[in-house]
């Protein structure tokens, strides 16, 4: 009667666990590819996300505006005269400021300054009559 032994194969010399060197190679390759597209896509969506909090920002400045003009008969010159900060997340990446107005102020025009990493997107603007500017930017 004959007898079979089973081999186990990876116990053969020169076939270890683990991976080749052209294994790892490719995964290095697809991880770079990945990345080269994921990288980009984060991001835009990240300077979007600030320019929508700049947005929500500049028009809670404008809505105060309108609630201190049926109050003081003018607009606030300031901000600060309206009790309002820019939030945190957008500080370093916005300056916002209202154009300087003569007593009394009829008009006022709101406009958020692009700085550091935030600068490829552009300055926005909102004026007293609703005017936003660039209309591409706010349409997002």
């Amino acid at each position: 009667m004959r007898r079979f032994r089973i081999v186990d194969s990876s116990a053969r010399p020169g076939h270890g666990k683990g991976f080749t060197l052209i294994e790892l190679m490719i995964v290095v390759a697809i991880i770079s590819i990945l990345a080269m597209i994921a990288i980009p896509s984060y991001q835009n969506y990240i300077t979007r996300s600030n320019r929508s909090v700049a947005k929500q920002f500049m028009l809670s400045v404008a809505s105060k505006q309108e609630q201190y003009v049926l109050d003081a008969r003018q607009y606030a010159a300031t901000i600060a005269a309206l009790n309002l900060t820019a939030p945190a997340e957008v500080a370093t990446r916005y300056t916002f400021s209202l154009a300087a107005c003569a007593a009394p102020c009829t008009t006022y025009a709101i406009t958020a300054t692009a700085i550091g990493s935030q600068i490829g997107d552009g300055n926005l603007t909102l004026d007293n009559l609703g005017t936003k500017s660039p209309v591409d930017k706010w349409q997002n």
